[in-house]
């Protein structure tokens, strides 16, 4: 058994540890740790998921042409270059696994999601981390770390945990300047929080070296089922499909998606209600003397005076019953990632930090 080992890089990865859902002893507890829709999905979601119980025993498509076609018809995009998978997560998979490998590297930021560097390891590749700036993705950072190794630049933006997220126009200058055999995935789980974003649709079309990545787990209130999509040139996403399994999308989940992404009018009032919330949340804590980055999702990043008053808040959160998320795997020890949840949970936090810094324990 001891010549029977993993490929390299698959013992570099840590494990993930899922946040927390329930506190022992704690009742009515409220989690503000995944970035989950506090509204959940909507009606007409909830319609199509009974609705799909009554072919249960069918299998579901492997091409996902009504799903692509909705997506399509919804952001203006053309179905053929679009590609489904289990959450977004398994498109960034995909890129990895069809882009990268061994003696390639994987350029992330330093506080950028963990999966992009857990997929480049699985890849067997090198991933590269850059600086931000104040939290902030730094261009210039991440075209000084490009070498002739580079094959994948990732950047979520928005960022998750941080929440902010740079401009069109450096998008564009990042994607000019990369060198020629590096593709630029940009990363829009949060894209629908931000109004009039396209979440980089418009330079995938301009360009052959970017790819977008979006998801269902978010603003749309479907992370349970595990839903997400890439967009891409064609070629891209025709390597992508040759090593998609034909059916990694559920019949539920298909018909989930598909009433979801069609409901525009309830994802209007969700990202309505997370702005104003949000704003709302980000001033409340400011006043307790705990300032967040200018977020663009739907979460806000609490930053306390050191890591030692971020572990005394988040203890003290618990024994309220508010689950929130540290942050110090992603160099953000003096941090709490916390959700924009309803109205009440997010007054329900606030109060509960203004007593943390008030001097309770």
């Amino acid at each position: 058994m001891t010549k029977i080992t993993p490929q390299p890089g698959i013992m570099d990865i840590a494990l993930y540890v899922g946040g927390k859902s329930h506190i022992d002893g704690v009742s009515n507890v409220v989690k503000l740790s995944s970035n989950e829709n506090p509204f959940g999905p909507s009606p007409a979601v909830q319609d199509a998921v009974r609705r799909s119980v009554l072919e249960l025993h069918r299998y579901p498509s492997t091409d996902h042409a009504a799903l692509r076609s909705a997506i399509a018809e919804v952001y203006d995009l053309n179905a053929d270059q679009i590609i489904c998978g289990v959450g977004s997560d398994e498109i960034i998979t995909f890129l990895c696994q069809a882009y990268a490998g061994p003696g390639d590297e994987v350029i992330h930021t330093e506080h950028g999601f963990a999966l992009y560097k857990i997929c480049a390891l699985a890849a067997g590749a090198t991933p590269v981390e850059v600086p931000e700036h104040e939290r902030v993705t730094d261009v210039d950072a991440i075209l000084a770390a490009c070498t002739d190794k580079t094959k994948i630049v990732f950047i979520a933006n928005p960022n998750n945990p941080t929440g902010t997220m740079i401009g069109l126009a450096e998008i564009e200058r990042l994607a000019e300047n990369l060198p020629s055999q590096t593709l630029l995935v940009l990363d829009g789980a949060y894209a629908e929080f931000v109004d009039g974003y396209d979440g980089g649709a418009a330079l995938v079309h301009a360009r052959d070296n970017v790819v977008m990545t979006r998801t269902f787990s978010k603003i749309y209130g479907l992370g349970g089922l595990r839903i997400g999509w890439g967009y891409g040139p064609r070629e891209v996403i025709d390597v992508l499909n040759r090593i998609r399994g034909p059916f990694n999308l559920s019949g539920t989940a298909l018909a989930a998606a598909e009433a979801a992404v069609r409901d525009t009018a309830y994802v209007e009032k969700c990202r309505l209600e997370n702005t104003r919330l949000r704003a709302w949340l980000a001033e409340a804590l400011a006043e307790h003397g705990v300032p967040c980055d200018t977020s663009m999702a739907n979460f806000v990043l609490a930053r306390f005076t050191d890591e030692a008053e971020a572990e005394a808040c988040n203890t003290y959160l618990q024994k309220q019953g508010l689950i929130v998320r540290q942050v110090g795997s992603y160099n953000l020890p003096f941090a709490l990632r916390i959700t924009v949840g309803d109205e009440a949970s997010c007054r329900r936090v606030a109060h509960a930090v203004g007593q943390f810094k008030a001097g309770a324990r």
